[in-house]
């Protein structure tokens, strides 16, 4: 039998109950209502978690963001922006 190098191991990922969606966007953008359909349904399908943050409430994302809203963030990473596509998002949270 051969055994792998622990170098050369995959670290394993956490479980979809263990991570956290961040939809980042502001009021009236209807893109961002888009993302936060697709959020809804494939958090809700695998368990995990999923907040929202306003740019207009927050100025360093406000600065940071303003012209890619709606921003998807995948456990603090950036994800995705302006259109969150289901397939992908579910990937990111399972493999």
């Amino acid at each position: 039998m051969v055994r792998m190098s622990p170098m050369f191991r995959r670290t394993p990922k956490k479980p979809p109950r263990d991570r956290v969606v961040t939809l980042i966007g502001k009021p009236g953008c209807h893109l961002c209502d888009d993302a936060q359909v697709v959020i809804e349904k494939v958090c809700g399908e695998l368990g995990a978690s999923w907040e929202k943050k306003d740019i207009t409430q927050d100025t360093e994302l406000h600065r940071k963001y303003w012209e890619q809203i709606p921003v998807v963030l995948v456990d603090g990473a950036q994800h995705d922006f302006w259109r969150v596509k289901e397939d992908r998002l579910r990937r990111a949270l399972t493999e």
